[in-house]
């Protein structure tokens, strides 16, 4: 195990429902604001669910030029976004670093729903005659956001997208971990980010009864663990980190945030949208992730759940939580994000890693906002940090993702 490297994070970026940027989402984390409104990117009124977590006052042009914005559908755009605040945060480009060992493992469950929407819907209203983009193979595919990261700044390391629903930021985390883990990478650009916020994907989840349709108050729709929850609120953005070989790092004098120590994946084998109520999937994913830190869970202060606000989903996390921390688990602080970003699909891993990184740098966990009503099915007696934000000095945080098709992952982050 000797031979195994350390890997450090030097860099954070983010886009989301609460603020443009990595500093601007913790504030509105810190201030437990909810990102939820009206849908404003669609004429939404015929749906059942009427309003999203959309990223705010976002104009393309003030990223990309008008010939670049349009080869990119709006998730790829956002990874662009969050990778290169990341990257500026870290000093990468400002230190002589071989780009042949710099890579980029991008996360996204979906990819290009709005560009595939939009050709078929124009295919649909013409006379039969296929007249599609030449961007729109390169706009819709999901290995479009690691693509163009790589390209922009040249990184000629390992390079792909990881597709699994809701985890797929957190695997392509553990992908990015163990490249430079076992020497193949010094650095890796990783995250993942979405743009589901669209007719079909609305209308999709719509169908599966997933999403909450509580059109009165959007702002208190996102509501984890609380009684009167009834669905996950939809969220869009990107989250990104710069992961790095500790003595790379040190030798060209980067800021570190904390250090990865552990990454666990495992699958429910239950059910193609459901989780195992048992949630032993879930018991096992944490599991493997701490014997990959090789720590205790009395190590652990903070776990950023995955907590989507679905009646079955949050039970189940919690009963795992209890089973894998035993007496420890009233000690921690628990929170879920998802109460003000909504689900971002496959870019929560990356947003929420974002969040336990910024708690451990300003020690504070962010709260689960509108948890009003204790659900007598839940333990009530753990600290979801309701409501507002606790001091709290974070050393060892844990950040859960799950996803349709039964996967878990789970990864874990120490102060240094």
């Amino acid at each position: 195990m000797s031979s195994i490297r350390r890997v450090v994070v030097t860099g954070l970026g983010a886009i989301t429902p609460l603020g443009n940027t990595a500093p601007a989402y913790w504030e509105g984390l810190r201030a437990g604001i909810s990102g939820a409104a009206t849908i404003t990117r669609f004429d939404a009124t015929k749906f059942k669910t009427r309003f999203a977590c959309e990223v705010k006052g976002y104009q393309p042009d003030d990223f990309f030029d008008r010939k670049e914005g349009r080869k990119m559908d709006l998730f790829t755009q956002f990874g662009v976004i969050a990778a290169d605040e990341a990257i500026a945060d870290s000093g990468l480009l400002q230190s002589s670093v071989n780009k042949d060992r710099v890579g980029v493992i991008w996360g996204s469950g979906i990819g290009g729903l709005k560009s595939l929407q939009e050709e078929c819907f124009q295919f649909e209203r013409g006379d039969g005659t296929p007249r599609y983009s030449p961007f729109f193979i390169p706009r819709m595919i999901a290995d479009s956001a690691s693509g163009n990261i790589s390209i922009k700044n040249g990184f000629r390391g390992p390079n792909f997208v990881t597709t699994s629903a809701c985890a797929s930021s957190n695997d392509s985390i553990i992908a990015a971990f163990n490249n430079i883990r076992l020497g193949l990478a010094d650095v890796m650009i990783t995250g993942g980010s979405e743009a589901a916020i669209t007719e079909s994907g609305v209308g999709g989840f719509n169908a599966l009864k997933a999403m909450s349709e509580r059109n009165d108050d959007p702002a208190s729709a996102s509501r984890p663990y609380d009684k009167d929850r009834d669905g996950f609120v939809l969220g869009e953005g990107a989250g990104a980190l710069v992961l790095e070989e500790y003595e790379h790092a040190k030798a060209r004098g980067a800021k570190i945030y904390a250090e990865l120590i552990g990454g666990g994946m495992s699958s429910d084998a239950y059910h193609i949208t459901a989780p195992d109520p048992s949630g032993s999937g879930v018991v096992l994913v944490m599991q493997n992730a701490l014997r990959d830190a090789g720590i205790a869970v009395t190590e652990v202060d903070y776990i950023n759940t995955h907590g989507t606000s679905t009646p079955l989903g949050d039970g189940a996390e919690i009963k795992a939580i209890e089973q894998v921390f035993g007496e420890h688990t009233p000690t921690l602080n628990i929170s879920s994000t998802k109460s003000m970003t909504g689900h971002l699909l496959g870019g929560a891993g990356g947003v929420e890693a974002v969040a336990c990184l910024m708690a451990m740098q300003h020690g504070q966990v962010p709260p689960t906002i509108n948890l009003h009503t204790p659900d007598p099915e839940i333990n009530q007696n753990l600290n979801f940090t309701p409501n507002v934000a606790q001091v709290r000095d974070v050393r060892v945080a844990m950040s859960n993702t799950f996803g349709f098709g039964g996967h878990n992952t789970s990864v874990i982050f120490r102060k240094l």
